[in-house]
């Protein structure tokens, strides 16, 4: 291993694709899943070689590179930049028994598809899968699975990028590691480049998507990951892959107490680590758990999407959970059906299903649970549809919100992870912090990685502000407890996330990024103001 790697030119021709400057051309590109204001482009130009991204970096003052901009934090929303389309470089090179070599442009969803014809299945993906492999590598992305399999960057075997000069880098994973020194040394055309590691100390979390990532004799790879298309164009990517997708039974818990909820999601996460550990066959494997709060299942109802989907929540329900199972793949919907008929009899087999519907029953939620048994697709994306109907109902109560008071009414939400001993306790300070300033706000997300989504519903300027300093005072108690107060969407353009990644790095912290950047990136070319301020 070493600290040094060259660039080299772009393979093929270098030519500079067509930058269209037609306002109703641009108009599409000016705004991200953020909704971030002020968007505006001098020109967006659609990549479709290594070529072409070359000589449009080389040859352009500000590019931002986008995938679906379906980013929530104003990352995907240019501001005066050439805007870098990687929607046409979409091609799955190949794929191979552990590995995938792709395209940034591919969607999550084709890519799963054209693995389930191999009989293959990439692990960590996101929640929507509408976004890009370029994105969910710049950004870091996780999900709900990510308590089993992790984020993006576990995944990542190797890179091909495209700098801020127009050369190249291929990164394989293990080959360039940083220097004791604290540095890696990158060999371009004119000279070398000393690009410095920063000195401060990441959360030890399962999530985190702040800024770029540091440790002592890290691999270069990881500088690229999460770096939100600062450093780098990523105009190709090994990805890790695992044989089939998981033979998954879903179950809908409802869970008339909130503490009675978090003891639940305690022993389901014991359980899996142990069997983790053990391999045990006949253990619990839980590669998920998501949670709904009383306000998120009020949305609910209030705008029918309970009863659109077929899901009943009892009266009471103080939070529901949805349980990702991992069963052996033998395990058919008419063998389930039977374990789960007979799983409270004395006589039950010892199955992994057997041993979730008696951990549930002992908490005294069996009755109050629905499931998904393998092979009901139809049911399982009900109960998927109402999940993402949760955040669909805040992006609507905010539309309304716009429309009685004004556009200036944005969406106020937090992305904050803590280690899971810590979760009940930050759990009690995102309702205390909300009640004391009068808010309407829900909450939900990962719980089984500690991670979730306070959620502001704001009614007036007022409250929309008062949301934001809410925001501000959790991230502060979360850094307190080793979280990270910006989880799984990144950083981007948004204030209020900036001022969080200052938070937890100080200044001194923002600087060292700025070091990085100078040194692969002097013109400040790519991605100008995201992360930090130009």
């Amino acid at each position: 291993m070493t600290c040094r790697i060259a660039t080299r030119p772009p393979r093929g021709p270098v030519e500079m694709p067509r930058v269209d400057v037609d306002p109703d051309a641009l108009a599409s590109f000016l705004e991200d899943a953020a909704h971030y204001h002020g968007g505006h482009a001098t020109g967006v130009a659609v990549a479709h070689s290594e070529g072409e991204v070359a000589a449009l970096v080389r040859g352009c003052a500000r590019v931002l590179p986008i995938g679906a901009q379906s980013s929530l934090t104003g990352g995907a929303t240019p501001m005066g930049d050439v805007v870098l389309t990687t929607t046409r470089l979409a091609e799955i090179i190949r794929i191979d028994a552990d590995s995938a070599r792709v395209q940034p442009g591919v969607v999550l969803a084709t890519l799963q598809e054209a693995l389930a014809r191999a009989g293959r299945y990439y692990p960590p993906a996101p929640t929507y899968d509408g976004a890009c492999v370029g994105g969910t590598i710049a950004t870091n992305a996780s999900g709900a699975a990510t308590f089993k399999y992790g984020s993006t960057r576990r995944w990542v075997q190797a890179l091909t990028v495209v700098l801020a000069s127009g050369e190249v880098l291929d990164v394989e994973r293990g080959e360039v590691v940083a220097d004791p020194g604290g540095f890696f040394e990158i060999e371009t055309a004119r000279r070398v480049r000393r690009v410095p590691v920063p000195t401060y100390r990441m959360p030890d979390v399962p999530k985190r998507s702040a800024g770029y990532f540091a440790e002592p004799g890290m691999d270069l790879v990881d500088l690229f990951i999460g770096s939100e298309g600062t450093l780098g164009v990523v105009v190709e990517a090994t990805l890790g892959l695992v044989a089939k997708a998981p033979n998954t039974c879903l179950a809908l818990v409802s869970c008339p107490t909130e503490a009675g909820a978090l003891a639940l999601v305690d022993a389901l996460r014991r359980e899996s680590i142990t069997t983790s550990r053990t391999r045990d066959p006949r253990g619990l494997d839980v590669s998920a758990i998501e949670q709904m709060d009383r306000r998120c299942l009020d949305m609910l109802r209030e705008d029918g999407e309970d009863a659109k989907h077929d899901v009943r929540f009892p009266d009471g329900t103080a939070m529901a959970l949805l349980v990702q199972v991992e069963l052996p793949r033998d395990v058919t919907g008419e063998r389930a059906f039977d374990e789960l008929a007979g799983a409270r009899d004395a006589d039950a087999p010892d199955t992994p299903l057997v041993r979730f519907c008696r951990l549930l029953d002992r908490a005294g939620v069996l009755d109050d649970t629905e499931m998904a048994l393998p092979g009901d697709g139809r049911r399982a994306r009900q109960f998927f549809d109402v999940r993402e109907a949760v955040p669909s109902g805040v992006k609507r109560r905010i539309g309304l919100a716009k429309e009685t008071v004004g556009a200036s009414v944005e969406k106020t939400a937090a992305d904050m992870i803590v280690p899971f001993a810590c979760f009940g306790e930050m759990l009690a300070i995102y309702h205390e912090g909300f009640g004391r300033r009068g808010l309407d706000y829900a909450i939900w997300g990962h719980i089984s990685d500690g991670n979730v989504h306070p959620n502001v519903l704001p009614r007036s300027i007022d409250e929309m502000l008062a949301g934001r300093e809410a925001i501000l005072e959790f991230g502060h108690e979360v850094i307190r407890r080793g979280g990270c107060p910006l989880a799984e969407h990144g950083v981007g353009r948004s204030p209020m996330k900036q001022q969080l990644l200052r938070d937890l790095y100080k200044e001194a912290g923002i600087e060292e990024m700025r070091a990085v950047k100078r040194a692969l990136d002097p013109e400040w070319k790519l991605s100008p103001g995201v992360l930090f301020g130009e």
